[in-house]
């Protein structure tokens, strides 16, 4: 569904030029959910946000579905952690409908389509408030997200179990990663590079406190660490 091959970026500062991303490679199955991991500063959200179509890559390929990202479409979403980008002139079903609307879907379908998304978020009953007379929390769930971290995780495992959308997800937070993820690429900064991809093979739901759940976690943090020494 997603293929990110050999993709670098390169940008302009004042003291010259800065590679951010090196030669980046992974890929995401149709229905899969994904998690970039690594410290601040390894292109995590600039590799998104090249997937997103928000600016091209210096070097190498993104392909969704077969066919080359040459800018954004509506064959892709993007939540940011700013809950800031809701339209204030629209309810909170309006901005979920939005997107259906730009596709020219009927009133009547993309209501119904939108108030099913918001249930699904238990938000259906504010379905016709404006975001500013909502809680930052209940704004972060129209956009997918919710009021603390451990309810942001059941809620969005819980929309992709049942939309099974391809998920590519940014996180710097491991246990977050091994509670989403069926695969994680694991990044290293200055620049970015994919070292690893592992497989996450738990059962869902899963438990945090689970001693399977626990090696994994431990198993990612060794890939992390190695990567610091080497780095």
């Amino acid at each position: 569904m997603i293929h990110v091959t050999e993709v670098s970026l390169e940008y302009d500062t004042p003291h010259g030029k800065v590679l951010a991303v090196d030669k980046a490679s992974f890929s995401a199955a149709e229905s899969e959910f994904v998690c970039l991991v690594g410290p601040s500063g390894c292109g995590k959200t600039t590799l998104l946000n090249m997937i997103a179509g928000f600016f091209p890559p210096s070097a190498g390929e993104i392909r969704v579905a077969g066919r080359p990202v040459s800018g954004q479409g509506l064959d892709r979403g993007i939540v940011f952690q700013d809950f800031a980008q809701l339209f204030p002139w629209r309810t909170a079903l309006g901005n979920v409908a939005f997107g259906l609307e730009m596709k020219g879907v009927a009133k009547e379908e993309r209501e119904r389509v939108a108030l099913a998304q918001l249930r699904l978020v238990k938000l259906e009953k504010f379905a016709g408030a404006h975001p500013h007379h909502l809680s930052g929390g209940m704004q972060q769930r129209v956009a997918i997200a919710a009021l603390t971290r451990e309810e942001m995780q059941r809620l969005l495992a819980e929309v992709w179990r049942t939309t099974r959308k391809t998920i590519v997800y940014v996180t710097h937070n491991v246990a977050e990663a091994v509670y989403l993820a069926d695969r994680v690429v694991v990044m290293t900064p200055h620049p970015g590079r994919v070292k690893a991809v592992v497989g996450i093979r738990l059962p869902r739901p899963r438990d945090p406190l689970s001693v399977e759940f626990l090696e994994q976690q431990k198993s990612l943090i060794a890939h992390l660490t190695r990567q610091e020494e080497e780095t």
